[in-house]
C-alpha cells in the first residue's frame, strides 16, 4: 500500500489529472481514507471554472500553498509540465505515485514527481528522472538511462541499454530498440520504431522512424 502522509495537489484537472485521481484511489484502497479527504486538483485561476471535478474540490493556482501539499503535475505534455515546475515554490515537496498494478524493481532509481501507471514494468538497472510520467502497459528493459519529464503513451517499449534525454515524448505504441541514444526535446509519434540514435530536435515518425521535416 502506497504511503501517502500529507495532502495531495494534482495540478491540471484535464484527462490525465482526472486518470491520476483514479490511480491514487487505488493506491490507498487498502486504508481507510477517502480520496476527497486527500487530493485537490490546481488550475490556473483562468481554467478556475468549476469547483469540483469527480467529486474532488478544485483551487485556483493563486490559493495554492506549497507547506499544506505534496505535489503532482499531471499534465501530459513535457514542456508544458517543466514549465509548471519551474514556476512552483522553491519549497514544494513533489509526490511519486507508483501504481500498486505496476511492477518496478528494487533496481530502479525514480525521480521525484514522477507517476508509474497501471501494466507497466520497469525492470532493472534503470534510472529515470524527475517528474516523469509512464503510461498504461510501458515496458523498459533493462541499464537504461532516462531523463526529466519523460513520457510515455500507452503501450511504449523501451528496450535495454537505452539513454534518452529531458523532454522526450513516446507516442502510443512506439518503440525503441536497444542501445540508442535520443537527445533532448524529441517527440516519438504514434506506432513510431527507433531504430536509429537521435540527435537532433524535433518530431520523428514511421518504421524506421524519420524527422517530420517542416514546409
Amino acid at each position: 500500500m502506497l504511503k501517502i502522509e500529507n495532502r495531495i495537489a494534482v495540478f491540471g484537472a484535464g484527462g490525465f489529472g482526472k486518470e491520476t485521481i483514479c490511480y491514487l484511489i487505488d493506491a490507498i484502497a487498502e486504508s481507510n481514507r477517502k480520496i476527497e479527504d486527500i487530493a485537490v486538483f490546481v488550475v490556473d485561476d483562468e481554467w478556475y471554472l468549476s469547483k469540483a471535478v469527480m467529486g474532488i474540490q478544485v483551487i485556483p493556482k493563486s490559493k495554492f500553498s506549497a507547506k499544506d501539499y505534496e505535489v503532482i503535475v499531471a499534465v501530459g505534455d513535457p514542456l508544458e509540465r517543466k514549465n509548471i515546475v519551474e514556476n512552483l515554490p522553491s519549497n514544494t515537496k513533489y509526490f511519486t505515485l507508483i501504481h500498486p498494478n505496476s511492477v518496478v524493481s528494487r533496481y530502479v532509481e525514480i525521480g521525484e514527481g514522477s507517476i508509474i501507471t497501471p501494466g507497466t514494468v520497469v525492470t532493472c538497472d534503470i534510472k529515470i528522472g524527475k517528474h516523469a510520467h509512464l503510461n498504461l502497459h510501458t515496458t523498459i528493459g533493462h541499464d537504461c538511462i532516462i531523463g526529466d519529464y519523460f513520457t510515455t503513451a500507452p503501450g511504449v517499449k523501451i528496450s535495454g541499454k537505452c539513454h534518452i534525454d529531458d523532454c522526450v515524448y513516446f507516442g502510443t505504441n512506439s518503440s525503441i530498440r536497444d542501445k540508442i541514444n535520443v537527445c533532448k526535446n524529441v517527440t516519438i509519434g504514434m506506432g513510431a520504431v527507433v531504430i536509429k540514435d537521435i540527435t537532433e530536435e524535433g518530431i520523428y515518425i514511421g518504421s524506421p522512424a524519420k524527422k517530420l521535416e517542416r514546409k
